[in-house]
């Protein structure tokens, strides 16, 4: 038994593998034409194109018709553009043709992915669709829907993700402050090392709370926001004091603007009364369902 799937969902899958071929391109292109990239521009390409295999699994989750898809695509374009940018930009001098128009074709792809994410109305309803699966019954084999389950909002879920995105951004930066060591700076081993813990610290704690958080408890929302300014306190000192502005720039920008994505979905989400609980949030909202009487 096949799914029929609307046009709108095809066309996003082959734009979205349309994306990770051309930003694995472009990657590719920087490392060619790069003159003083060294081991940092090593480390972030690496990433890069790792980075580009997530969107094969934004197209599984995509297929699959995962409420999730949507909030994953907006972080991952937002943060592959600005991987990239860092990628093309280079320390001295003016960037290649090639790279700046292979980051504008990366650009249009990207915007145009997140249109048909959140303005399509064809992608929104299969994202929101009854999720199917098989059961065993004296029918035999038959696909049904499963039972309905209150749906996670969308401004939770981009939360989620951009937390998520932390721990990994802050790892980049740390592998990349690693090639101190190898010209001599011993003296900075406790540092990495205490950075690298940290990254991996937080990528536990943001799964704990993130459970908390999808049940809509307002101590996991603050605990988030507390865990957020802890990220940048620790993480852009240290992108200044190891790997200098131009690395403030190139990887403190990004968890900067994931950690702004976080925030402003938070914010988003208590305003929609995702944390409200639902005795309260039922006597807040009058009953519109129920007909008003007439004279």
């Amino acid at each position: 038994m096949t799914e029929s799937r609307p046009a709108a969902v095809r066309v996003l899958a082959v734009l979205l593998a349309m994306t990770a071929l051309a930003t694995a391109s472009v990657e590719w292109l920087n490392w060619y034409y790069a003159e003083d990239g060294g081991y940092p521009l090593f480390v972030r390409t690496g990433w890069a194109l790792l980075r580009s295999l997530l969107f094969l699994v934004l197209i599984f989750h995509l297929w699959r018709g995962r409420h999730g898809a949507a909030p994953f695509g907006l972080i991952l374009t937002v943060t592959t553009l600005f991987a990239l940018a860092r990628l093309v930009v280079p320390k001295q001098g003016a960037p290649a043709v090639p790279g700046l128009i292979g980051f504008g074709v990366v650009a249009v792809l990207c915007l145009t992915v997140v249109l048909l994410l959140y303005r399509s109305a064809s992608v929104q309803e299969y994202l929101a669709r009854p999720k199917l699966r098989w059961w065993i019954s004296r029918d035999g084999l038959t696909r049904k829907p499963m039972p309905s389950r209150p749906q996670v909002p969308g401004w939770v879920l981009t939360t989620r993700v951009a937390v998520f995105s932390y721990s990994a951004l802050m790892l980049v930066a740390c592998v990349v402050a690693a090639g101190r060591l190898f010209d001599g700076d011993v003296t900075l081993l406790p540092v990495i090392v205490g950075w690298f813990v940290f990254a991996l610290m937080v990528s536990y704690v943001a799964l704990f709370l993130s459970i908390f958080l999808v049940k809509g408890k307002r101590w996991a929302r603050l605990q988030l926001v507390l865990l957020t300014l802890l990220v940048l306190l620790v993480h852009l000192p240290l992108c200044r004091l190891l790997l200098g502005v131009d690395g403030l720039v190139r990887d403190g920008g990004p968890l900067l603007v994931a950690a702004l994505l976080a925030l402003w979905g938070l914010w988003r989400a208590g305003r929609n009364g995702h944390f409200v609980p639902a005795t309260q949030r039922a006597t807040a909202q009058p009953d519109r369902a129920t007909p008003t009487a007439t004279r």
